[in-house]
């Protein structure tokens, strides 16, 4: 079956394309792996990439190593060395050429170590001989440290040159060991051992770089527990930056070399004078501006502080003030009160009724009165008169003295008409004097006006 990414075939392709078609085939086909062979042509390029031809007997391949990846590999390679290289399969297209990129390297036969390497980290990784809150600080200006490394070792003069130019103060106890080899790891536990009883304040373990192999008795379980065992802080100087082992893992701390191991154990002596420097000229000028502020409070308080007699001559002078503004303020006192006794009796007075006149005035008002009522009652007894006469005009007895009779039906109406009457009924007849009942014989109606 074809593969539908691939053009057609009656399709024509410039070489850039089919170079990069080959490319892409080639790079998502093979993942990274491991490829071992004699290294031949090797060129270490100006730009600091290397190239070179790993082979067997059979075959070969072009590889290239770039410069980011060349700068960690810590050793030199040369042509013949057997080498085992962690690659990516490439194509580089403006040759057309199938190459090997290059991802690490490492000598023939490092591979079962390395293994063995990976197991034993994740061993003690899971028993917790790496764990961040097992680890202890170093002191921030330690007295006496231990360093632990091999007499011969070119690290050790590059750590006892740092320690003498940056702490020449400190004092330095050295436990000398065998750093590789059969045996080493052995060594290398007792030193630390015999350091860790000692009365320093950290450890220095150190070593050159150097090959796995070199480096082995570092990765010595042996040797982790050493340092996982000692009540002293360790800083582990192993190797260079790109060199770990298991000793650095287990250390308390991890310097890139042995001379940053010496760097980071001593405090830096120029710096720390500096800084004491610094400190003492602040605080010179912190008394001394803590001295004027005193000074300049003492003379305030100076400028406060009065004899006993003179303050007891100000006491008597501001006794006498108050004295007399206590004497001004009862006078004034005493004058207010009496300015208010004399407005009440003033007020007192004209509010206290005058008899005479009101005697006066009681016996006008009565004449007054009696005139007032005097004239009312002729008013109204002349309206009585005058109402008394009209009732007696109207009064329906004053007609009956003039010979006329009031006839009263028995429901007590008075009869004006005539024809209200029936033959047979009863009146009541009322007269001036005496009253007298009457029984209707006849009606007569008088006749109507025209």
């Amino acid at each position: 079956m074809s593969d539908p990414t691939l053009p057609v075939s009656n399709s024509v392709l410039s070489v850039s394309s089919l170079n990069r078609l080959v490319r892409d085939c080639l790079e998502s086909a093979f993942p990274l792996t491991w490829v071992g062979g004699e290294i031949s042509n090797l060129t270490y390029a100006s730009s600091g990439h290397v190239y070179f031809s790993l082979k067997d007997s059979n075959a070969q391949v072009r590889c290239v190593m770039w410069r980011s990846r060349a700068q960690l590999l810590g050793w030199r390679l040369e042509n013949g060395q057997q080498i085992e290289a962690r690659a990516l399969v490439s194509f580089y297209e403006p040759r057309g050429e199938f190459q090997l990129n290059i991802e690490a390297i490492r000598r023939a036969g490092q591979g079962d170590l390395f293994e063995r390497f990976l197991r034993l980290k994740a061993q003690l990784e899971r028993e917790g001989l790496f764990a961040a809150e097992r680890k202890k600080p170093l002191p921030s200006f330690p007295r006496r440290i231990a360093i632990v490394t091999s007499l011969q070792a070119a690290a050790l003069r590059d750590v006892l040159t740092t320690l003498h130019r940056r702490a020449p103060h400190l004092r330095v106890t050295l436990f000398p060991t065998l750093v590789q080899g059969e045996g080493a790891a052995t060594k290398i536990a007792e030193a630390i051992g015999q350091a860790a009883a000692c009365d320093c304040e950290a450890i220095i373990l150190c070593r050159g770089g150097g090959s796995i192999e070199d480096l082995w008795a570092f990765n010595e379980e042996l040797v982790a527990r050493a340092i996982c065992a000692s009540k002293i802080p360790i800083i582990a100087g192993i190797g260079h930056e790109t060199d770990f082992t298991i000793a650095d893992f287990a250390a308390d701390l991890r310097a890139p070399t042995p001379t940053a191991a010496a760097e980071l154990v001593s405090p830096d002596r120029a710096g720390l004078l500096i800084r004491l420097d610094a400190l003492e000229s602040q605080l010179q000028r912190r008394q001394e501006r803590s001295l004027a502020d005193r000074q300049q409070r003492l003379d305030w308080l100076s400028a406060r502080l009065i004899h006993p007699a003179e303050r007891l001559r100000q006491r008597r002078q501001d006794t006498d003030a108050l004295g007399a503004r206590l004497q001004r303020a009862q006078h004034n006192q005493i004058e207010r009160t009496r300015l208010q006794i004399a407005t009440l009796a003033q007020r007192q007075t004209t509010a206290r009724p005058r008899l005479d006149q009101l005697g006066d005035s009681l016996a006008h008002l009565r004449y007054r009165l009696d005139h007032r009522t005097r004239w009312a009652l002729s008013q109204h007894s002349g309206k009585l008169n005058s109402l008394t006469a009209s009732l007696r005009q109207l009064d329906p007895h004053a007609v009956l003295t003039r010979g006329y009779a009031l006839a009263i039906a028995p429901d007590g109406r008075a009869i004006r008409d005539a024809t209200a009457l029936t033959p047979g009924d009863t009146l009541h007849l009322s007269f001036t004097r005496g009253a007298a009942t009457a029984t209707v014989e006849q009606v007569v109606a008088t006749p109507e006006a025209d």
